[in-house]
């Protein structure tokens, strides 16, 4: 019988994120976790979430990281709040962090994050539910064979507006508004503005996996970039010799589908995964070769965001080797912003290109 106290979880930020995702995973998890403090500069939604928890609520990060009844802190707000309270919460002293996507806004942010993680000790997580899918991780322990093999990766998200799974998750409280609309006039720094987000907010879940096969991810040059109405991204291009295609977008109606497939000349990889806001089983992946045989890997009973929070919980208590380490969290985030960066560049000489 586990006699050993579950950990108190404070929420930097009451929104979705915090209301259809991590608290209805930590309901899964009574033994290890414990909802005990709410935080949103909106007092009012901060209550409400936190009534529903069974925690209480207060409306300064301050005073969260003061509640002697906080364990691990989960940052959950808006992401150019990301580094600052991640930072706080270390310096807090807690025992473990959670950060959703993206960690930072920056490289320097991610490093400045890892370098006080180091300092004191406290380890980091990021909330890629896609990184701990047992699904994944079966694959994960096949890569030798198959990274050098590789001659394309490609990511195809294909999902409903995420009020849609929201609604299936839970009732969500303070929903924000999810209209998106083209402008009339696009500028360069739009085009950037807009590339960034789309990679930050939504390719950013499946890179940390592409980068994976990518040995020489670094040289990546992107030959085309899309921005595709209303969410969306159609993005190509090549690191050391391997095809890579970015694929996502997000609409009004149901449809749902998340592929990362890796062909090689013999072989070809395909994880479908659940969308994001599912609380599901795992992903699946099918290994297809050429003679048209076929091996499937998983189902498996738990989930990304069961497996993070199991991961977080050993890490607190001092198995850092559960969790990736914040320099290949930072190599991640270098890759996703390299990709964001680079994909913006191409849209705007698209865009001035004479040609068009």
């Amino acid at each position: 019988m586990n006699m050993v106290k579950p950990l108190g979880v404070g929420f930097a930020g009451a929104g979705p994120v915090t209301q259809a995702i991590h608290l209805p995973t930590l309901a899964h998890l009574p033994d290890l976790f414990t909802p005990a403090c709410v935080m949103d500069v909106n007092g009012d939604l901060a209550a409400a979430v936190a009534v529903s928890a069974g925690a209480r609520s207060v409306t300064s990060l301050d005073a969260m990281l003061a509640d002697p009844a906080v364990d691990v802190v989960a940052v959950c707000s808006p992401q150019q709040f990301h580094a600052d309270q991640v930072i706080a919460a270390l310096r807090a002293g807690k025992k473990a962090v959670l950060c959703e996507k993206p960690l930072a806004n920056s490289a320097d942010e991610a490093r400045a994050i890892a370098e006080v993680s180091a300092e004191t000790g406290i380890p980091v997580i990021l909330g890629a539910m896609h990184v701990f899918d047992p699904g994944w991780i079966a694959v994960k322990d096949m890569l030798g064979d198959l990274v050098p093999k590789a001659r394309s990766i490609r990511s195809s998200i294909v999902l409903p507006l995420n009020d849609r799974f929201e609604n299936w998750a839970t009732e969500v409280t303070g929903r924000p508004d999810m209209a998106f609309s083209m402008p009339d006039e696009i500028t360069p720094d739009m085009i950037r503005q807009m590339f960034h987000t789309l990679i930050l907010g939504l390719a950013v879940h499946d890179l940390p996996l592409v980068r994976a096969f990518l040995p020489d991810w670094r040289d990546l040059e992107i030959w085309s970039a899309r921005q595709l109405a209303p969410f969306g991204y159609l993005i190509a291009g090549q690191a050391g010799g391997r095809a890579v295609q970015l694929a996502g977008t997000m609409h009004g109606h149901g449809e749902a589908y998340w592929d990362l497939e890796v062909a090689t000349d013999a072989e070809l990889l395909r994880i479908r995964f659940t969308p994001s806001y599912v609380h599901g089983g795992s992903a699946v992946a099918t290994i297809t070769d050429a003679s048209g045989a076929v091996r499937q890997i998983g189902p498996f009973d738990r989930n990304g965001y069961v497996e993070e929070w199991r991961a977080l919980y050993a890490a607190a208590h001092g198995d850092h080797g559960a969790i990736p380490s914040l320099d290949t969290v930072a190599e991640d985030f270098d890759f996703v912003i390299d990709v964001a960066n680079k994909a913006s560049a191409s849209a705007i000489g698209e865009l001035s290109c004479p040609c068009h």
